[in-house]
């Protein structure tokens, strides 16, 4: 049973003394927001496994389904089921009998006092929901979530779902929180035309041809998952297998593409292995041999879903063709195969309670590209990537932002700017076998596991044995990026930190006649120079800061 915390809704937390800074208006909370992103009474119960079962159609744009949860019984009188509109559940069974519900927006209040043996609290128990309708389509997947039913190339029918943000809930019942995982996994059961092939997570476990012209496909998963990490891919698929002798033996590796596409795609999935030793060395073992790795080609461009991982980069380097780093290394692999199968570490294996942290997942996933990129090209190649995403940065909003309501993170610095730091940390810690294990440790010490921000800074705190918070403060909950400020007298240098936090106190790397450590905070702090000639401070390009040299007059406006 995983550890569940109690999030209050909170505005941005900022600690110490923070400079003036650009505010935004914040959003206005509704009651629904709540219910959806907190953990209420209702939700005092623990999910143990999903077991779905859809059919959907493609004409009519529908799907039927049914969704059996099994959860630990708290003794509740009322549970809440969270399902979008304009899907409908039309009943909910337990122990053989109809229970009652209402409806509030995205969620369903559902009377279980009395189908509840109030002498075995604790005592496993299972709801099955049975629900149709037609699925909000999704505008824009990945970034838009929703049911996707396209064509393909040779214009078959093509169907998935992408969901991450959105929840879940947006194409079947659920507990649709971070927090609470199916501790035993889950299955999904797929019924489509005989013609089609429908892929899902984990590992076949039954394909069943049915009376009517149909086939039931069931993928089951043992390990616990994100609620959007189960999808659905529905189309005219070919597969092929290799095995990938990692850190725990032999893994399962299969690959499914629309048969158009086989030849092209099995030279450029190569990449697979690459990326596999890369982030066994760094992140260490594959998290999921029990449920192997997958790789399917989606009708968008990509997204995480656990031993399912959607593809869609065209068989290209780079994002979709493009780097985003503008340094040319981003060209030298495939961003999806890349940065998806890293989410396996981030964010499937280590997932954060809120969406106010998912940071956890961007950032860390996002620093696994500088760290393939070093692997394969050179720690300064990996160097010179991270230092290009900069350009990516907005600073508008802190990475985190609101704890306990339904509110995805705004603009995508939890990516660009979360790698920066923990590039920053890696700088400070100054000990890349220590940074490794660091790495390693997080995803021993909270395999399977869901976390919060306090839980992955405290780690990273213990292990270094450095104290990161006014770097993790700095950079997570604010959106002032420091400025080392010095000036010279004679022989003789102050300096010190400054649009920062008061108790900022990264030591940073300096090029001033020879590589030098500082260790500023907010405070001058003199040192002598050997020379009384003027010197020029620079810092080291590894660092996200700024350098202001207070003896030059201001630049005009």
């Amino acid at each position: 049973m995983k550890r569940i915390s109690i999030l209050c809704i909170l505005p941005f937390l900022f600690l110490g003394r923070s400079r003036a800074q650009k505010t935004e208006m914040p959003p206005v909370f509704t009651h629904a927001d709540t219910l959806r992103g907190s953990l209420n009474p209702e939700r005092a119960y623990n999910v143990l496994r999903y077991d779905i079962s859809i059919r959907p159609d493609y004409n009519s744009r529908s799907i039927d389904g049914k969704n059996s949860i099994t959860y630990l019984d708290s003794g509740l009188t009322y549970m809440q089921i969270d399902l979008q509109p304009p899907l409908e559940i039309d009943s909910i069974i337990q122990n053989e009998k109809k229970l009652s519900f209402r409806r509030e927006g995205n969620v369903f209040h559902v009377y279980v006092g009395d189908s509840l043996n109030r002498n075995c609290l604790f005592c496993l128990k299972m709801l099955t929901i049975f629900y149709h309708g037609n699925p909000h389509i999704a505008a824009k997947p990945p970034w838009d979530g929703g049911w996707v039913f396209t064509k393909d190339t040779w214009g078959r029918p093509w169907m998935s779902v992408a969901c991450e943000g959105t929840g879940a809930s947006i194409w079947y019942p659920c507990k649709d929180y971070l927090g609470d995982e199916p501790d035993s996994g889950a299955s999904l059961s797929v019924t489509v035309a005989d013609s089609l092939v429908a892929v899902g997570n984990g590992r076949l476990k039954s394909k069943i041809r049915n009376a009517d012209g149909t086939t039931t496909w069931t993928w089951v998963v043992q390990s616990p998952i994100n609620n959007y990490d189960i999808i659905p891919y529905i189309g005219k698929y070919v597969s092929w297998h290799s095995d990938f002798m990692g850190e725990k033996g032999k893994l399962d590796c299969d690959f499914w593409v629309l048969d158009g596409d086989q030849e092209k795609a099995k030279k450029h999935f190569t990449g697979v292995d690459s990326m596999l030793r890369c982030f066994e060395y760094w992140f260490g073992p594959y998290p999921f041999y029990v449920d192997g790795y997958k790789l399917v080609e989606a009708p968008y461009l990509g997204m995480e879903h656990q031993s399912d991982i959607a593809y869609g980069n065209h068989f290209l380097e780079g994002y979709d063709g493009k780097d985003l780093s503008g340094t040319g290394w981003g060209l030298k692999w495939d961003f999806i195969i890349v940065h998806e199968s890293g989410h396996e570490w981030f964010g499937n294996n280590i997932t954060s309670k809120d969406l106010a942290d998912e940071w956890i997942h961007e950032s860390f996933t996002n620093y696994s590209e500088t760290l393939y990129t070093g692997y394969y090209f050179g720690k300064e190649a990996g160097n010179e990537y991270n230092a290009g995403l900069r350009k990516n940065i907005e600073n508008k909003f802190p990475i985190i932002q609101y704890y306990g309501v339904n509110y995805e993170p705004v603009g995508t610095d939890e990516y660009y700017k979360g790698s920066n730091m923990i590039h920053n940390i890696r700088q400070v810690i100054n000990n890349d076998e220590l940074f490794r294990k660091i790495l390693r440790g997080l995803n021993q010490e909270f395999y399977h596991s869901t976390v919060t921000a306090g839980d992955i800074e405290q780690y990273i705190n213990r292990i270094s044995g450095r104290n990161f918070n006014p770097v993790f403060n700095q950079y997570l909950r604010s959106i002032q990026i420091p400025v080392l400020e010095y000036k010279q007298s004679g022989n003789e240098l102050e300096y010190r930190w400054d649009n920062c936090n008061a108790d900022f106190n990264m030591p940073v790397k300096i090029s001033m006649k020879g590589s030098n450590w500082l260790k500023p905070t907010t405070r001058w702090q003199k040192m002598k120079l050997s020379t009384k000639g003027k010197i020029k401070l620079t810092a080291d390009k590894n660092f996200y800061i700024s350098v202001k040299n207070l003896d030059e007059p201001e630049p005009a406006p």
